[in-house]
């Protein structure tokens, strides 16, 4: 089940709002570069590159964005200043498509699994907890039959917050006693969710990274339990990541994309920051594709990534 597949006006206005600093930051920038020049020249492109850092895309996404625009400004000989911000608005455009599978349908749960399992990772701190109780209610909206399962037993603050937004949601979660085996509660989650015939499991787990084989472990640990009571499950392990930390939500990709196999990222807490470019760079350099952003505090505020409608915001729609 789902709703319909459209972007709606409101979901333009948020978009557009959360990623309001960014372009200011961005744009105000590439104005005073672009000052008094009337042609794309090194200095200009080596000013652009530095913009495009200072933004959060990271350098080696920069650094092909540069490549590409080189390209161009060679081949056409002569490039004003007024054609640049177009330019770079297709490049960029043109690196999300090559480096991302198709962009997902609107919080839809596959027919062929039932429940469709989700298990969501991310240090502390991210916006974990509240990713999955956005998801929830989404997915709720959409019509589905939600389970949330509490399997960061070592924060007694997880739990609590995951049983507010339960109740805030109106769905149920399954927990158990601080310091419980995570697996335990998982299993429990599931096995509740597929008696009563749910749609979506949707299962928190604990934020720790200091000890990578630790979390490996453990987070394994959690997946074979699951797959015993739904087979193939989990359909999907979503990483959260804070986009207002910039460089250090690459660096957290880099740590659970290998300690687990990740095949879905959120990036939260957009509409606060100006290094919403931390978005570009994570979609190029990583397979694993962006399949949520937070745009704000309101359940609303969680959106499906979709790359056109990304790039129009950030660009403006002219």
């Amino acid at each position: 089940m789902g709703i319909f597949n459209f972007f709606s006006k409101e979901k333009k206005e948020t978009l557009d709002k959360g990623l309001s600093k960014t372009k200011e930051g961005v744009f105000s920038k590439l104005a005073r570069m672009m000052a008094g020049k009337s042609k794309v020249d090194d200095e200009i492109l080596d000013d652009l590159e530095e913009v495009l850092i200072t933004s959060d895309v990271g350098v080696e996404t920069t650094l092909r964005i540069i490549e590409r625009i080189e390209k161009r400004v060679s081949r056409d000989k002569y490039v004003n200043m007024s054609e640049l911000k177009g330019i770079l608005r297709e490049e960029i455009a043109a690196l999300l498509t090559e480096n991302n599978t198709e962009d997902v349908g609107e919080f839809t749960v596959p027919a062929d699994k039932k429940p469709y399992v989700i298990m969501v990772v991310g240090v502390n701190g991210v916006g974990k907890t509240t990713t999955i109780g956005k998801l929830a209610y989404q997915f709720r909206k959409a019509g589905n039959t939600v389970y949330l399962g509490a399997a960061d037993t070592f924060r007694a603050a997880a739990v609590e917050q995951l049983v507010i937004w339960g109740e805030r949601v109106g769905v149920p979660v399954v927990k158990q006693k601080m310091g419980s085996d995570p697996a335990s509660v998982a299993f429990d989650t599931l096995s509740s969710a597929k008696a009563n015939a749910a749609d979506v499991v949707i299962i928190d787990t604990a934020g720790r990274l200091h000890n990578k084989i630790g979390l490996m472990n453990e987070l394994s640990k959690i997946k074979k339990v699951m797959d015993k009571v739904v087979p193939g499950a989990p359909h999907e392990v979503l990483l959260v990541l804070d986009g207002s930390t910039g460089q250090n939500a690459f660096e957290q990709a880099k740590q659970f994309t290998a300690a687990t196999e990740v095949n879905a990222l959120a990036i939260t807490k957009l509409d606060g920051t100006a290094k919403g470019g931390v978005v570009i760079g994570i979609s190029d350099q990583f397979k694993t594709p962006v399949k949520y952003i937070g745009l704000g505090e309101g359940m609303e505020d969680l959106q499906v990534f979709r790359r056109k409608e990304f790039v129009d915001s950030l660009f403006g729609d002219e």
